[in-house]
């Protein structure tokens, strides 16, 4: 019997290893698409592409460096769906899901070359798991590393131009 729970455990474990970043599960609450679409903001609440600029920038001073912690949501340690949901909310005052699944849902789908700031960009970084970061400028974007914590990287990078999935514009 013991045996049985040991492999229940180590399944449990695996599979959360395989799902990864964003995958904490979802609360009750459900969104709609218009929930999140700019055209459900005030046309005057939105933000130029510089001043989302800058405000992405200042989230990025007060949390470069937190650790990546799976289902994290705090300065303790964070993982990439919680970072992209508090800082849409906090700087741009856009309310989002808590997973990187139901973010890759919203807004529009957009191409590489049509990137601004504040676009959000997934990557597929294994057989079931998804990342998610936000487009600064210059194919930079901001996200939370599994090793680094909360940094600025680049969409050229061989890793994560090889697992480039889609970009969105909320």
């Amino acid at each position: 019997m013991a045996t049985q729970y040991k492999f229940i455990y180590l399944n449990l474990f695996i599979i959360s290893l395989l799902i990864g970043c964003g995958s904490v599960p979802e609360k009750t609450t459900m969104y709609s698409q218009s929930e999140f679409s700019v055209s459900a903001i005030d046309e005057n609440s939105v933000l130029s592409s510089d001043r989302v600029k800058d405000k992405l920038y200042l989230q990025y001073a007060k949390w470069k460096g937190v650790r990546y912690k799976f289902g994290g949501s705090s300065r303790n340690g964070i993982d990439c769906s919680a970072f992209v949901q508090i800082t849409f909310k906090k700087k741009l005052g856009i309310d989002l899901p808590r997973t990187t699944w139901l973010q890759s849902k919203l807004g529009t789908e957009i191409s590489r070359a049509e990137l601004e700031a504040g676009d959000l960009v997934f990557f597929r970084t294994g057989p079931t798991s998804r990342h998610v970061g936000i487009y600064l400028e210059s194919n930079k974007f901001l996200h939370v590393s599994e090793r680094k914590g909360v940094i600025i990287s680049r969409l050229d990078n061989v890793y994560w131009n090889s697992n480039y999935w889609k970009s969105i514009r909320i």
